[in-house]
């Protein structure tokens, strides 16, 4: 039969329908050549373990063109006080859940149960958060909006964002970090200030988020 239908198709429309069948019969009994092999031995959890995760973090994030200052745990108020004066930055706010000693009078709580007003938090100086965990490999921080962290929003519309990162958030790798963080949770994963570059390779900062990005980092306990 041709491949119109009509009884008495050429042997070259024989021929092709001979290959199909067995085409499909070679598929039915796996006679196929077999595919290719893919590995699947990626690195995982602690794959990349790091002798001083918390050095090569901070590494890492002066790579990216943010400022990394270090401090004790009884010092973080005072250090981030400082850390502020030294930028000028008086008009401040911070997400709900920010530790009470890290913040000064004046600071405003902004975003609780409700999304904050973008046009108002455009008007803080900056602000101040704490973090889910950070990573030494590649100097990147995630927030997952978890106490002290907040809304997506108030984190990424102020122009200029402190992050407080305790030294036992610091993993080695994006494996350890990923079994750790919560998936369900909304996440901001964040390598450096806000940054992007136009077709002739011109750097521009502060398209998507902060032009400044500085990162306290506390070296021992709560």
């Amino acid at each position: 039969m041709s491949r119109d239908g009509s009884a008495g198709g050429t042997g070259r429309d024989a021929d092709a329908a001979r290959a199909e069948v067995l085409r499909r019969v070679r598929l039915a009994v796996g006679t196929q050549p077999p595919g290719v092999g893919v590995s699947r031995d990626y690195r995982g959890v602690g794959a990349r373990p790091a002798d001083d995760p918390v050095g090569l973090f901070v590494e890492r994030l002066t790579d990216y063109r943010a400022s990394a200052y270090r401090c004790g745990a009884d010092e973080v108020g005072e250090t981030i006080a400082g850390i502020l004066g030294e930028h000028g930055r008086t008009r401040i706010c911070v997400p709900h859940g920010l530790p009470a000693r890290w913040t000064a009078p004046g600071w405003q709580v902004v975003g609780g149960d409700a999304p904050p007003d973008p046009v108002a938090l455009d008007a803080f100086d900056g602000v101040v958060s704490g973090c889910a965990l950070a990573i030494a490999l590649t100097g990147t921080i995630v927030l997952d909006s978890g106490p002290g962290q907040g809304w997506r929003a108030v984190t990424l519309v102020p122009d200029y964002h402190l992050v407080v990162v305790r030294a036992d958030q610091i993993v080695p790798a994006v494996p350890d970090a990923i079994a750790r963080l919560d998936a369900t949770r909304p996440m901001t994963w964040i390598s450096g200030p806000s940054a992007t570059s136009d077709i002739e390779f011109d750097r521009v900062e502060g398209v998507h988020g902060p032009r400044t990005l500085d990162v306290l980092v506390v070296a021992e306990g709560r």
